[in-house]
């Protein structure tokens, strides 16, 4: 019953790190959600998920980075910084190094974001279409 508890502690910390990646969270932060000491609560959370809690902050932080990089024109820097990132450098290390490849090549390798937009065909063509009309209509309404 101990370890169930004990890992109900360390998923509010995992839920913390999930929910406020892009802060500037720490392990402090996080072993004080679990309500534990820091030592204790690094241990443990490797232990049961199989990785660091520092470790486990940055995956997050740079699957978010991916996920914004497939799905958004933001660029590399603003993803950067939006995922808690402080340098573009470092940022691109670790991409690289967890991805393969680096920001702008993983970005390359998905369309663009701008191709993912799905717009009703009808609203294409209601944006479209002239502003001022020339036509006898809007005559007749004038006067209507």
């Amino acid at each position: 019953m101990a370890h169930l508890s004990s890992a109900r502690h360390l998923q509010r910390a995992k839920d913390l790190a999930d929910a406020r990646y892009a802060d500037a969270l720490t392990v402090d932060d996080m072993a004080e959600a679990a309500g534990v000491s820091r030592a204790h609560f690094s241990r443990e959370f490797r232990r049961e998920f199989g990785d660091s809690p520092h470790a486990y902050l940055l995956t997050r932080r740079l699957e978010r980075a991916a996920a914004l990089l497939r799905t958004t024109d933001l660029s590399v820097a603003e993803v950067c910084m939006s995922v808690g990132w402080q340098s573009v450098g470092s940022f691109t290390t670790s991409f690289t190094r967890m991805f393969g490849k680096p920001p702008t090549a993983y970005r390359a390798s998905f369309p663009p974001a701008s191709l993912m937009a799905m717009i009703p065909d009808c609203v294409v063509r209601a944006y479209g279409r002239p502003k001022h009309r020339t036509f006898g209509e809007d005559r007749a309404r004038a006067s209507d």
